[in-house]
């Protein structure tokens, strides 16, 4: 398969999977785009298998150690295989660590054999494999000028992206037989996984949500100092995602965390909205 396809493909995926991730890389220059939409495509394969209920415990295992194979093998990869291919290519010409790579896999095999976190600790585990690590990788395809500063805010982004998406979730989690928000914290405000199954919104549950949004808050306070490291375009793409999602925050909270009714969403016109005013 020709580079030019396989990128093509994973755009493809990108923008089938990721409305919001697409939208906000569409701001970067067409080679940065396609290397961060090869990332997020490697992402959602791992994701993908690590939620697959059709498959057994082993054979999620199996399926990611396969992905930590091809990370290894990099940069040889499958010709038939378009993901592969895009990422061989981008992790190359912009020098993503590959330790990003591993990480990430390490998150999915996380995901696939835990469903529930005793405590904030670690659940941040969790969160700087499968987000984190996705941010220090599209860091290397922005350059920063400083890219020892930018790592810590980077991973800071990411984990107020993933603590915003936990929030955001709770519902869906639930369906697939997950909870992410911390034990401890869940006991420390009354909230049982009863209440949870119920879509109760009662006191206990807006104080514990309230909690999750001083986190997502001081994390994406965080990692927005990144932002002065980046050039204008990378600056206005990793700008564009912290406000949309900042925005779902700021929808959770005029809603009173009630996630249950309706999932939190924003329209193109709110998305435009959130971003100027981050």
């Amino acid at each position: 398969m020709k580079v030019e396809d396989a990128y093509a493909e994973v755009a493809r995926i990108t923008r089938r999977e990721a409305r919001n991730f697409a939208w906000g890389i569409a701001i970067l220059p067409r080679p940065k785009r396609r290397a961060v939409a090869a990332l997020y495509a490697f992402a959602r394969r791992v994701d993908d298998i690590a939620d697959d209920p059709h498959r057994s415990a082993e054979e999620r295992r199996r399926g990611l150690e396969a992905c930590r194979a091809a990370v290894e093998a990099l940069p040889e990869a499958p010709a038939d295989d378009a993901v592969l291919v895009a990422l061989s290519d981008a992790t190359a010409r912009y020098s993503v660590p590959r330790q990003t790579l591993r990480d990430l896999v390490d998150g999915g095999i996380m995901d696939a054999e835990q469903s529930r976190y005793a405590d904030w600790q670690e659940l941040c585990t969790y969160c700087r494999r499968v987000a984190g690590a996705v941010g220090l990788a599209c860091t290397a395809v922005y350059g920063p000028s400083d890219p020892a500063a930018a790592e810590p805010r980077a991973e800071a982004l990411g984990l107020a992206l993933q603590q915003i998406n936990i929030m955001r979730d709770v519902a869906e989690d639930w369906g697939l037989g997950r909870v992410y928000l911390p034990q401890d914290e869940l006991t420390q405000f009354g909230v049982s996984e009863a209440d949870i199954a119920a879509a109760r919104v009662g006191s206990g549950w807006q104080a514990l949500m309230e909690h999750q949004d001083r986190r997502a808050e001081n994390l994406m306070r965080d990692g927005l100092e990144l932002l002065p490291l980046l050039d204008r375009r990378s600056a206005l793409c990793v700008r564009a995602f912290a406000g949309i999602y900042r925005g779902l925050l700021i929808q959770m909270r005029g809603r009173r965390y009630d996630v249950f009714s309706q999932r939190p969403e924003l329209s193109v016109v709110g998305k435009v909205r959130a971003v100027v005013a981050l």
